[in-house]
């Protein structure tokens, strides 16, 4: 955990969130980080957060009031800005976790969309898994309710070595996951489980086999259909129901054409049928929004004109955070922040373009490609037109967006906006996809767009995760 830039980002967030520094807000804001805790990691954190504030004498100007005593009448955690910063907002929120909640493990976890999903359901996630450092990063800052020492960085197969000492006295009642299947296309030579290059997926089967929760939820590439009835067949093998049908995010109110096939099983009885019956059933009652229902409110940026200077923010161009300076909101961003008034904006940051890429972003109009004769004259890849043929696209406002992918962190020429010369940001990629405006994305810029474009949109987790609910609830009453 970098320290440093922890104490940098929790004054941009305070300078955000309390404008005025001789409001007592503000002030109160700052005591926050003084609260005592018997969490080692937070302890340490917060040790760090003072230690840094010799070093620069912004922060020591900002932090000299700590004396200030915690007073949650003043801001009430729900509205604090920097309560995931908080040790006061963090410990109280563990002890909210109630020990009748359902708990959850979220393997290959990523940045965190499906357990977000899972959480605004109720669910708590004992244990969350994934390779990236990045993605850890960022499940960790966003999801104080599970302690950093059940966020295990590393291969799965930590997570089923140490099984027993991670989940010791938890009862698991689903394992969820998104296990990469490299060698699912030559599953017609081989067993998908057989496969050396699946010790992914074969350790995610091991795993629910281990901890033998009521429920498991696999998702995956829409591509993976063809080797369905041989997974379906491997946690049969384990003693669970399976079904698995491909669902579309944008029929459970995300702006995006976002197909993943996904895998729900059981081993207590439920009809797993009836179950994909109730997610469909709840996404009739959700209304269709559009890629101008995501972007809706966000300040208008220019593409960077700075080369390699991606840790740099400027007014122009925008900040890694900043002062959310439009109070302005509509149906969809309500229901992704959950009614919440968030006042600062993450990740809302435009990348670096060349002078001829901002030209084509200018010319084309919205629906336009990379074939479009208006650019034919600048089009670098102008004689391979039959295989770039989206190379470039301009986005629509008034139609769904196309699948948001990890592709972006290359450029984001395919993801142009619909009305500014200039790539998608990391923040308006998070709301097509359906995070809240203060889920944070750690990590250097370009891994900010991979872990977006790997992500499950929260929104569908929750779909799934209101589903299952209602049957475990039923099965387990």
């Amino acid at each position: 955990m970098d320290y440093k830039k922890d104490v940098k980002e929790i004054i941009a967030f305070i300078k955000c969130g309390c404008p005025d520094e001789s409001d007592r807000n503000y002030h109160d804001c700052l005591a926050r980080f003084t609260c005592v805790t018997e969490d080692d990691y937070l302890n340490s954190r917060a040790v760090h957060i003072i230690s840094e504030i010799n070093n620069s004498k912004e922060l020591e100007d900002a932090f000299s009031r700590l004396a200030f005593s915690c007073n949650n009448q003043i801001i009430p955690c729900k509205a604090c800005t920097v309560r995931k910063y908080c040790n006061h907002y963090i410990n109280n929120r563990r002890k909210e976790t109630s020990e009748t909640s359902p708990k959850m493990i979220d393997l290959f976890c990523g940045a965190g969309g499906l357990s977000l999903g899972f959480t605004q359901e109720g669910f708590i996630t004992a244990l969350a898994n994934d390779i990236e450092e990045c993605c850890i990063d960022t499940y960790s800052h966003n999801h104080p309710e599970t302690p950093r020492s059940h966020i295990v960085k590393g291969d799965i197969q930590q997570i089923t070595d140490n099984l027993e000492k991670l989940v010791e006295g938890i009862d698991i009642d689903i394992i969820v996951g998104g296990p990469p299947c490299q060698g699912f296309s030559m599953a017609n030579r081989q067993r998908l489980i057989d496969d050396p290059r699946n010790h992914l997926y074969k350790s995610f089967v091991e795993t629910v086999r281990r901890v033998s929760p009521a429920f498991f939820v696999m998702e995956n590439v829409k591509g993976m259909i063809s080797v369905a009835p041989q997974v379906k067949e491997d946690f049969e093998a384990i003693g669970y129901e399976v079904n698995y049908e491909v669902l579309n995010a944008k029929d459970f109110g995300v702006p995006q054409n976002r197909e993943r096939l996904i895998y729900i099983g059981n081993r207590i009885g439920v009809d797993n049928r009836e179950v994909f019956g109730e997610i469909h059933h709840y996404s009739e009652t959700i209304p269709d929004y559009y890629l101008k229902d995501a972007i809706f409110g966000l300040r208008e940026l220019e593409a960077s004109r700075v080369k390699n200077a991606t840790e740099k923010g400027s007014d122009t161009s925008g900040y890694l955070i900043e002062r959310n300076l439009n109070n302005v909101t509509n149906e969809y961003i309500d229901m992704i922040n959950s009614g919440r008034n968030i006042s600062v904006v993450c990740n809302h940051k435009a990348r670096y373009n060349n002078d001829r890429d901002i030209e084509i972003f200018g010319r084309l109009e919205q629906g336009d490609r990379s074939d479009d004769p208006k650019i034919a004259d600048i089009m670098p890849y102008a004689r391979r037109n039959d295989i770039f043929k989206d190379k470039y696209y301009k986005l629509e406002m008034d139609k769904v967006s196309k699948t948001i992918t990890a592709h972006m962190k290359f450029d984001c020429n395919m993801y142009i906006h619909p009305t500014q010369a200039r790539g998608l940001t990391p923040r308006e990629a998070a709301r097509i996809q359906s995070y809240p405006d203060d889920y944070f994305f750690r990590g250097s810029y370009t891994k900010t767009y991979m872990q977006i474009g790997n992500s499950v949109p929260p929104l569908l987790g929750r779909a799934i995760a209101r589903a299952i609910k209602k049957y475990l609830t039923e099965a387990l009453s």
